[in-house]
């Protein structure tokens, strides 16, 4: 097996919850197989989450962290993300984060059009995403139609370049038993062994 340079972001903004633990088990045994990893909290994040702009002609200076985490993308070849899912979407903050690391110019470049869309810049990654939400899959496949994974799939990471995105769901969470969790946690651990 070929190590990878591995990126894992926890998308959850609290201290503690069931995503620190999957990014941290994630890359914890990803580490004991030979893989070289990274790991960032956005709990650990200080930066102001409003873009704030109408366009891209006037950008707010990057902080360190969002300056970090930019430079880890760049450094990995696999990226994994952890998040809930809160009211059919991303925790406001996570969404902050893209809106303000994710820029032209870096993320894509809107000089250069295919079909109307701007060329990819960070092709060459691939990406794992884990989401945990309280909606059980049938209802998030059969109701919602996971709107949420085509948006981190092909509106995110898919059109900066990511390829393949990979996508796991765990649910429901709020009424899982303690062995439930630790199953979910032993995927993790393959996955990140893996590289996956």
């Amino acid at each position: 097996m070929t190590a990878k340079r591995i990126f894992v972001l926890n998308g959850h903004p609290a201290a503690t919850s069931l995503n620190k633990a999957i990014a941290e088990t994630y890359a914890d045994a990803a580490r004991q197989a030979g893989h070289d990893v990274r790991l960032m909290h956005l709990h650990d994040l200080d930066f102001d989450m409003d873009y704030g702009f109408a366009g891209y002609a006037k950008t707010k200076p990057l902080e360190p962290c969002l300056k970090a985490m930019q430079a880890d993308i760049e450094w990995a070849n696999h990226v994994v993300m952890t998040t809930p899912m809160w009211w059919g979407g991303l925790p406001g903050k996570l969404k902050g984060l893209f809106d303000r690391t994710l820029l032209p110019g870096w993320a894509f470049d809107t000089r250069k059009l295919t079909m109307g869309m701007p060329q990819p810049m960070l092709k060459g990654r691939r990406a794992r995403v884990i989401v945990t939400s309280d909606t059980p899959d049938f209802f998030f496949a059969l109701l919602y139609r996971k709107a949420l994974f085509r948006q981190i799939k092909g509106q995110i990471f898919g059109f900066v370049g990511f390829k393949p995105v990979k996508l796991t769901h765990f649910a429901p969470v709020g009424a899982a038993k303690p062995e439930k969790i630790t199953s979910w946690l032993a995927k993790v651990a393959n996955l990140g062994h893996r590289g996956a």
